[in-house]
């Protein structure tokens, strides 16, 4: 099947974003950095003593006071050890801030995400971006991104320390410059390509799996057990080869950075000693100087370990930014409706270019009526209803309510107007009366068991463990399949759209109560709109017309005892269904 993947932002948009972000809260990230420079400073004080007490020993003086030294070594130590908790602690608040904004903005954009994107994106993409990838970034947020700023305001104070002790001594420093710029310069020319392909082939991975679990027993039922295991092993075959190349490119920079590690020491302390032979500096220099790089090695090694974290966490925010830059599928107008009179006017749609699912169709819907669309399984039926309900708009043709066509009225107005229920439903985590309030945060308690009487759910509601405060979802009680219908089914019931397109709504509930179910909600819902996708004809049956959708068209159209007298498609439906059903 042909998947529209989410688009993944560049990089310029990554770190513009990333700027915009922490410069929300100046006052925090003044506080942090102030706070690493003190912990800075506070280091640079025992390499200087201990210089001085070479020195000393150097020329044999007998005015030094060893204990005091320790004393003054051990007292910054403490204060480094101090401020360093802090620091960490204010880096640590603030990323926590700019991470909960950052979520925020995430499930803004992914709520904001037109309907018909979602649905050709496929799930594989959009789960691995709301899961491992904010997982990915909330580690470069709360760990990398703190760490790195350490480093580097330690290492910027370090260097100014080892120039200000000696200049000359400074040069020898900078031979390791060229291995470590050269193949860090190296590894992110590829690591941020190499992650997003790590990251692309992982929801791959996770789409092949959902839809293998989820369609199990179709799998089980057509013998498609070794083609799908032949695509999980494609899949992960080419995760593993994602991850090989990234883990190769570790391999190659980690031991040319730890090399790079041990040169400046090595280098100050044998140019130091030349240079002090030569007289160009003093013995407490060189034993100072040597020390502060080697002090160096702490800040550089935690700043290019976390550069490898950073270059997840920037691919992962790349492709979190990027669902923002999915394009909308719909431009509302100023028009607004005329009536409640749907209408579809020759209307034609495809998934994939060149390959119409629906052919021309032309269905008007009277209002207040209830229309029932049956025909065999990948007729267009659900996509049909998908167009009637806004969700997609039609390659050609229109579909309009009261002369306006639904993809030019802002959403909100065109849920007043028509809303969608499918058999997939979600019970989220909270009490059942939030689950129901979504629908209408305003409704009162009546209002909510109102809804719930209509759709035979108030008695299993009411006998919960706290009734509609109970918990439910993630951690709570768990509704079975035909009660999570139900509460989708109150929602409706709650919303009060004028038209309602109902695809296979009741399929998880037991057929008999099913029927009682339908007509519960026909009285509830007398005067609204019903376009029914059925798959159990007696919805058909109570039906005011009955719409047969076959191959992208629709071929009978009339009343149930109509289109039975015709002798039709439809017809043989009913003969073959009414035959065999209890």
């Amino acid at each position: 099947m042909s998947r529209q993947i989410l688009p993944v932002a560049d990089r310029a948009q990554v770190r513009a974003y990333a700027r915009r972000l922490t410069l929300r809260y100046p006052r925090e990230l003044s506080a942090a950095l102030l706070l690493h420079a003190l912990a800075a400073l506070s280091g640079l004080v025992a390499p200087r003593l201990l210089g001085g007490l070479v020195q000393a020993v150097a020329h044999r003086s007998h005015d030094v006071d060893v204990g005091g030294v320790a004393l003054a070594i051990a007292g910054f130590v403490v204060a480094q050890a101090v401020l360093v908790r802090f620091a960490v602690y204010a880096s640590s608040r603030l990323g926590e801030k700019v991470l909960a904004e950052l979520r925020e903005d995430f499930v803004d954009r992914v709520l904001a995400l037109p309907l018909s994107t979602v649905e050709r994106a496929g799930s594989g993409d959009l789960i691995t971006r709301t899961s491992r990838d904010v997982d990915a970034l909330s580690r470069t947020v709360r760990q990398a991104v703190p760490e790195t700023l350490i480093a580097i305001v330690t290492g910027v104070f370090i260097l100014v320390a080892v120039v200000i002790v000696g200049p000359l001594l400074a040069v020898p420093s900078l031979v390791a410059v060229p291995v470590l710029w050269g193949s860090t310069r190296w590894y992110l020319n590829r690591a941020r390509d190499g992650y997003l392909r790590e990251n692309a082939a992982y929801a791959e991975l996770t789409e092949g799996l959902a839809e293998t679990v989820e369609g199990a027993r179709t799998v089980e039922a057509l013998g498609l057990e070794r083609r799908r295991r032949d695509r999980t092993d494609a899949d992960i075959t080419r995760s593993f080869a994602a991850e090989r190349y990234t883990l190769g490119l570790r391999m190659v920079w980690f031991p040319l950075v730890e090399f790079g590690y041990v040169m400046p020491v090595v280098a100050t302390l044998l140019t130091g000693g030349f240079m002090h032979a030569a007289g160009w500096v003093e013995i407490w220099q060189v034993t100072t100087a040597t020390l502060y790089i080697q002090q160096l090695v702490d800040p550089l090694d935690r700043l290019l370990s976390w550069v490898d974290e950073l270059q997840v966490g920037g691919a992962s925010l790349a492709r979190l930014l990027g669902v923002a830059q999915v394009p909308d599928d719909r431009a509302a107008g100023s028009a607004r409706p005329d009536g409640e009179e749907l209408r579809a006017s020759h209307v034609r749609y495809a998934y994939r270019e060149g390959h119409d699912v629906l052919h021309g169709i032309d269905l008007d819907v009277r209002p207040g009526e209830r229309l029932a669309m049956v025909g065999p399984s990948g007729a267009g039926k659900s996509t049909l209803g998908r167009l009637l309900a806004g969700v997609h708009g039609p390659r050609s043709g229109a579909v309009t309510v009261g002369g306006v066509p639904l993809v030019e009225l802002p959403l909100g107005e065109l849920r007043g107007h028509v809303a969608l229920v499918t058999q997939e439903h979600h019970v989220f985590r909270g009490s059942l009366r939030d689950n129901l309030l979504i629908a209408r945060p305003d409704a009162s308690d009546a209002d909510v068991r109102h809804a719930m009487e209509a759709v035979d759910a108030w008695e299993w509601a009411a006998a919960l463990d706290g009734g509609l405060d109970a918990a439910v979802g993630s951690g709570g009680t768990t509704l079975s399949p035909a009660q999570a219908q139900q509460v989708a089914l109150a929602r409706l019931v709650l919303a009060d759209p004028h038209t309602l397109v109902l695809d296979e709504a009741t399929s998880l509930i037991d057929p008999r109560a099913a029927r009682n179910l339908e007509r519960s909600l026909a009285a509830v819902l007398a005067g609204r709109t019903v376009i029914a996708i059925a798959h159990r004809l007696h919805t058909a049956h109570d039906a005011d017309r009955v719409a047969v959708v076959e191959d992208g068209r629709v071929t009978e159209l009339g009343s149930h005892d109509e289109l039975v007298a015709a002798g039709g498609a439809y017809a043989a439906l009913w003969g073959s269904w009414h035959g065999g059903a209890t």
